[in-house]
């Protein structure tokens, strides 16, 4: 303990020297996100300025701090000045901001604000965390994100960083599930259970040795909290771990995770790593007679593994499938011992519970939901990224308040991905909380919230969620490997303008038989999207059956595309998008589209500002 306690004063002061810097600091966002937008080739450009530079610059990586639309972000800190966030950064731009904050002084270019206190103007610049999609933001397991270097420990120290660990270590373990217990922190990933259950029951399971696995097999399309969390703050997820692995009085942890996410296991591999050399893994951790070992296990990709016993199966190097419960996994989990088992944001969130207490956490969220949730916002919404707001807020603030709202008229959003289901604006005013989404039909999910407005035709939606839960069934019980591949041929047949009107009768049967008759949770949630489209969207059923015709005009079998020739203005957008060179027309008149050379890919219906692009159905006896 006394070891740390020089590492913690070392961190700080190295952290505040850095805030004081006397030299220049640049910070370039390298997520995902902004690896996928250029931020590698900023990163070289700017690495290449400073090898050339005889000024002493830092460069320092960060994680992804949320608007992913506005990636890639190059943060720039000159002496005296605050750290100043500049968006949509491409390497000219990159060099020019370079060349102009760094070298000349100048403020030629607008920042979207400094990375200090919210309600503070510093030097007449208002604050990046005033900005509309941050307002109504709580961050508290986002925290670091952005802000630190995720491959530097001493920056997570800084931050207060393990004093949760060493709060749970003056608590005891028992004072430890209590602790959580008073938090009312449920399951992250999906379901919800009380958190501290799940470690009270493994603690006073008999048998060793105990495991702790994390779950960061994140596969629902569309969602990317957890490997954001794991690129920003690797340190939040890994203290949550030793947290509760001291509570249940295991010695051994696994963190599950599926090789697609590449940078978020290199980083996880550095922080384990620093984390061993600091004497935070290991043997005797800070002087507390508590032993705890990390190992990573990589996953294939299969869906199904994030489900608790498929996932336990894959570890012990069988096929991934789900088994019967019980026994569950906190009675007879891996190779048989008691186990718990955690998502990553679950984890991620004890830190700052035993760091800033149960009362404190317990104040966000409501009386059954407390604290924050994470969401990775998608979809047709203006401002896309990951974001984190109390339980209770709002699908209505999350979507026109945080995210912009749409372009076109909002349709529905999706929560809680293939397991979840869709709802319509009706429900824009329901507070996202387990109990309030349960009873709409659908689910919390791990947090992806997937927005779709006019343009998106539910009965296709529906299919597409369909084909995922079908292909990644696992196939060990026939309600969810017969039923789900056969609900997604009779959508498939209506989207195709061959069905009719009682396959709606068929597929509600189907979808009632698959949650009662399948094993796991991924069958018993697969028909979530079917049965809400049906409940709420009912009349687009309808429409494709009895009339042939596709609303929103997605459905490749029943629109065909056409120029409204009195709305073209001839801005030759759709010709610049068009793949199959099927629109055809001088600059500034009205164009012409070759109904024979389209694919009817959509791409000009989406770009076209003036609605001068129709979707027609087409007519099928």
């Amino acid at each position: 303990m006394h070891n740390f306690k020089t590492i913690h004063k070392q961190s700080v002061k190295e952290w505040q020297a850095l805030q004081q810097s006397p030299d220049p600091v640049i910070y370039v966002g390298m997520g995902s996100c902004g690896l996928a937008s250029g931020a590698g080739e900023v990163w070289n450009t700017i690495q290449k300025i400073v090898s050339k530079s005889k000024k002493n610059i830092r460069l320092i990586k960060v994680g992804c701090i949320g608007p992913c639309y506005l990636e890639p972000f190059l943060d720039i800190q000159t002496p005296g000045n605050p750290r100043l966030s500049f968006n949509n950064v491409d390497p000219q731009r990159a060099e020019a901001l370079v060349f102009d904050y760094v070298f000349t002084g100048e403020t030629k270019f607008k920042s979207l604000g400094h990375l200090g206190p919210k309600d503070e103007q510093i030097n007449g610049i208002k604050s990046f965390w005033s900005l509309p999609m941050f307002k109504n933001q709580k961050r508290i397991v986002l925290r670091n994100c952005g802000i630190i270097d995720p491959e530097n420990i001493k920056h997570y120290i800084a931050k207060d960083g393990f004093q949760g660990l060493i709060n749970a270590f003056n608590k005891g373990q028992e004072g430890v599930i209590e602790e959580i217990k008073m938090s009312g922190l449920r399951g992250r990933g999906g379901a919800g259970f009380p958190t501290y259950r799940k470690w009270q029951f493994c603690r006073n399971a008999e048998g060793h040795p105990k495991y702790l696995i994390c779950n960061a097999d994140e596969g629902d399309p569309g969602a990317f909290m957890n490997r954001s969390l794991i690129e920003g703050d690797p340190f939040a997820l890994l203290e949550g771990m030793l947290i509760a692995a001291y509570a249940i009085g295991a010695n051994h942890g696994y963190i599950y995770i599926r090789a697609e996410y590449p940078l978020a296991i290199q980083r996880l591999n550095i922080a384990i790593h620093q984390m061993q050399e600091t004497g935070l893994l290991g043997k005797n951790i800070l002087g507390s007679g508590f032993d705890f070992e990390i190992k990573l296990k990589e996953g294939a990709g299969a869906f199904v593994c994030g489900e608790e016993t498929a996932l336990i199966a894959s570890i012990e190097g069988q096929r991934g499938m789900p088994r019967s419960r019980p026994p569950f996994p906190a009675v007879s989990g891996l190779n048989g011992k008691p186990t718990t088992i955690n998502n990553v944001e679950t984890l991620a969130t004890v830190p700052t519970i035993l760091r800033k207490g149960s009362e404190w956490f317990s104040g966000f969220g409501t009386e059954k939901s407390k604290g924050t949730k994470t969401f990775a916002l998608v979809g047709k919404v203006r401002r896309t990224g990951l974001i984190e707001v109390p339980l209770g807020t709002t699908l209505r603030e999350i979507i026109f308040d945080i995210g912009g709202g749409t372009i076109k008229p909002f349709k529905a959003v999706q929560t809680g991905g293939p397991s979840g289901g869709c709802l319509s604006k009706d429900y824009l005013d329901l507070p996202i909380d387990y109990e309030s989404l349960t009873s709409a039909g659908s689910i919390m999910g791990s947090g992806g919230l997937i927005v779709m407005d006019e343009h998106s035709c539910m009965v296709d939606i529906a299919k597409y969620f369909l084909r995922f839960t079908s292909m990644e069934s696992c196939g060990k019980c026939t309600p969810c490997r017969v039923g789900t591949r056969k609900m997604f041929e009779i959508l498939e047949r209506i989207t195709e303008g061959k069905g009719n009107i009682d396959d709606i009768e068929i597929l509600e049967s189907l979808a009632n038989t698959i949650k009662d008759g399948s094993l796991c949770g991924l069958g018993q949630t697969a028909p979530n999207p079917v049965l809400t489209t049906l409940k709420y969207f009912k009349d687009e059923y309808i429409a494709h059956i009895e009339d042939k015709r596709c609303p929103a005009a997605v459905c490749r079998d029943l629109v065909v595309y056409r120029v409204i020739k009195e709305k073209c203005t001839g801005c030759q957008r759709c010709v610049d998008v068009c793949p199959a060179h099927a629109i055809s027309g001088p600059r500034s008149e009205p164009h012409n589209l070759d109904p024979e050379k389209c694919i009817k890919c959509r791409a000009c219906y989406e770009i076209c500002r003036f609605d001068a692009i129709a979707g027609d159905a087409i007519i099928i006896e």
